[in-house]
């Protein structure tokens, strides 16, 4: 009688369908003007955007130190940087690729922006402790910046001892400044995984979850376990230079090996804080451009988990010419075989997807394509180096660059791409060119494989990584990929073009552009402050693309006098006369 009572009280309305000539009057981008409202926000939306600005500067930055590299290496011996300069430059590259650039760039944008609409809530759980977040990235940054500009550092990314302990350059600000870093990704993770647990609005259960909130979801959990060991690693090196308390010296009673196990048991995980949230980016956009319900929902959703598990124990595959003993190095080979996997069933799952599927070759799916090949490169590759005997021929070779660069950029800069451009209607209400999105991406699938393609050849001839100068059998390939790195940054101009375009000139945007059954595309473009206007009511799961567009409904609740019913109370959505019937 009770629960009569309550439902009798709520009506149901349909979710409003913009149509593509409409925009909505006000929305998150107007609703404040000027500098302090954007630094002073709480808005996820907005939060996103910055995290987004702040990416795209240190992702320029790296692209253009790396661009140096590869001039420098046109030739064997020296053209216009000596030693000294080349290993800062080299170092300064993978610090701010792998820190500043692929750590956050899911996460912290397209996480922020994203998550929160495809729960059906607000915001975030702790608003401010997002901007907060926002702000110590920031700080972390400037630390960064500081150290380029007083001394430099040498050390390479991984900032190994004794060499850091001891080597001139400011070490300690740029180890600092990835110190403070990683509290900004351990309360990000913090605040995701409360707002998945907490958020989500009626009808959303685990088994409706989107699959790229369960990527984000297995990431926020390696970014709080792992991250602090990251943090005590670079406070135990700072404590090392400055005060001397021998933790990595040998001649103290310390080991400098013992620097490499505290690195990797982070920076080994810390790979899937760049490549699973990407997984749940390419489920989506298959998904929606094949047309289908993804194949294998379980299977993607706890192959996430299962690779965060699995990802804390593979560490030691870094090692395996440092000495350990035959029995670890066994044992760390296998468990690099057996996170393969997991992955593994992802890529079947998305091919199983597209497999008669209605394919719409947009560039969101042409980038989601592209992942797949050169992600699946750089798996197998990756095996390749789990295997001992293989890897000890391989190990610090050009090899070993190629196979991290198709993971990393390959593989997860790859589907940042395909999630940018397929939720970039959604930011910002505006379409971009599809003629030169396209053209972006062939460029850059060529360019790419001319890069690194010659790098495996150089790697397994026996070219050393990092090295300033090498003998004339190399320079062939270092040509052609040098070549091939700037091919890649004329795809990078184009598309900074399009997309800078779109946002000036660009075609508005409808609100769902890409025929998506997944909940943010049923907001406007660009979403209202709140994401939506009632409190919705989920009926469907995000991959019912068997069902007719008509039957594909998303209930509303709001009581009669206009207030809101949430999720914690009883909801009645009626079924239309045809689902009677």
């Amino acid at each position: 009688m009770a629960t009569n009572e309550a439902t009798s009280n709520v009506k149901r309305i349909q979710v409003r369908r913009f149509k593509p000539e409409e925009y909505p009057e006000k929305h998150y981008l107007n609703e404040e003007k000027g500098v302090w409202a954007w630094m002073t926000t709480v808005d996820h939306k907005k939060i996103g955007l910055m995290y987004l600005a702040s990416i795209t500067f240190f992702f320029f930055v790296a692209g253009v130190l790396a661009i140096l590299l590869r001039t420098e290496l046109l030739t064997p011996a020296r053209s216009f940087m000596d030693a000294d300069v080349y290993n800062q430059v080299f170092t300064l590259h993978g610090a701010i690729m792998i820190f500043f650039f692929l750590i956050p760039s899911v996460p912290a944008v397209l996480g922020n922006f994203i998550l929160p609409m495809q729960l059906g809530a607000k915001d975030v759980a702790f608003p401010r402790l997002n901007l907060a977040s926002y702000y110590i990235y920031v700080i972390g940054a400037l630390f960064t910046l500081v150290a380029i500009f007083t001394g430099g550092v040498d050390t390479g990314w991984t900032f190994y001892t004794p060499y850091s302990a001891t080597t001139g350059g400011n070490v300690m600000a740029m180890t600092f400044g990835v110190f403070i870093l990683g509290f900004s990704s351990i309360l990000t993770g913090l605040n995701f995984i409360v707002t998945i647990h907490k958020m989500r609005s009626p009808g959303i259960t685990w088994n409706r979850l989107p699959l790229n909130l369960w990527g984000l979801y297995a990431t926020s959990i390696i970014q709080i376990l792992a991250t602090p060991v990251l943090a005590i690693t670079l406070l135990l090196l700072t404590m090392e230079r400055l005060l001397g308390i021998g933790i990595f010296d040998p001649a103290l009673g310390g080991d400098p090996v013992l620097y490499q196990h505290f690195f990797w048991f982070y920076s080994h995980p810390a790979v899937y804080i760049m490549i699973v949230p990407g997984f749940g980016i390419i489920s989506e956009v298959i998904s929606t451009f094949s047309r289908k319900v993804i194949f294998g929902y379980w299977a993607i959703a706890l192959s996430s988990l299962a690779i965060a598990f699995i990802g804390f124990l593979v560490w030691g595959h870094h090692m395996f010419t440092a000495g350990q003993s035959s029995l670890a190095n066994m044992v760390f080979s296998f468990l690099t075989f057996l996170v393969g996997i997991p992955t593994g069933i992802k890529i079947f799952n998305w091919l199983a997807t597209m497999y008669r599927g209605s394919i719409d070759l947009k560039a969101p799916m042409l980038y989601a394509l592209v992942f797949l090949f050169l992600f699946t490169i750089g798996g197998f590759t990756g095996i390749m180096l789990g295997a001992l005997s293989v890897d000890i021929h391989l190990h610090d070779t050009y090899y070993v660059v190629a196979h991290f660069h198709y993971v990393m950029m390959g593989g997860m800069v790859m589907a940042f791409f395909a999630g940018l451009h397929y939720w970039w209607p959604k930011m910002f209400g505006k379409m971009y060119s599809e003629f030169w999105a396209r053209i972006a991406c062939a460029i850059l699938f060529v360019g790419f494989n001319m890069t690194f393609l010659p790098q495996f050849v150089m790697g397994a001839q026996g070219m050393p990584r990092r090295y300033f100068n090498y003998i004339d059998q190399f320079q062939s390939f270092h040509v052609f990929s040098t070549i091939g790195a700037y091919v890649m940054s004329v795809a990078f101009l184009i598309m900074a073009g399009y997309l800078l375009h779109s946002l000036l000139k660009g075609k508005r945007a409808p609100s769902n552009p890409w025929g998506s059954r997944a909940l943010e595309w049923q907001a406007a473009s660009p979403p209202p402050l709140h994401n939506f206007h009632h409190v919705p009511v989920i009926i469907n799961g995000p991959y019912d693309y068997h069902k007719p567009m008509s039957e594909f409904q998303l209930g509303i609740a709001a009581s009669h006098n206009g207030h809101h019913h949430h999720g914690d109370e009883a909801v009645k959505v009626e079924k239309s006369e045809k689902e009677q019937a």
